[in-house]
């Protein structure tokens, strides 16, 4: 069985930084390609960032140049560097990854989302 679980939401000022992480778990043989969503209220969930398990990262125009996303492989966990936080930013962020267990099965799975508020 695969688990993501996101952690380090929480409330920050605009202009402030926030960290979140994704560590996955279970019977893992390899993570594909991971990525942060988000969604919030009244919005529809949307691709913020991704990474390829090469590394390759892709950005939602929104967030270029405040967001970095990257991945320690040996920990199997996925980041998101947030700097420069707006009050649009404030969401139920998400993680996803690509994951093929030790059977050799392949499937796409979600964390249970970590709340970032950004506000004053």
């Amino acid at each position: 069985q695969v688990q993501l679980v996101e952690s380090g939401g929480g409330l920050v000022q605009p202009g402030g930084s926030l960290r979140v992480s994704c560590a996955a778990s279970g019977s893992i043989f390899r993570i594909g390609d991971m990525g942060w969503h988000r969604q919030a209220p009244g919005k529809q969930r949307e691709l913020v960032a991704s990474i390829t398990s090469g590394g390759s990262t892709n950005y939602v125009d929104s967030v270029k140049g405040r967001f970095t996303i990257s991945r320690d492989n040996a920990k199997n966990t996925l980041y998101l560097q947030m700097d420069s936080l707006k009050p649009e930013d404030t969401a139920l962020y998400y993680c996803n990854a690509e994951i093929t267990n030790r059977y050799f099965r392949t499937g796409n799975y979600w964390g249970q989302g970590t709340q970032v508020t950004v506000s004053s």
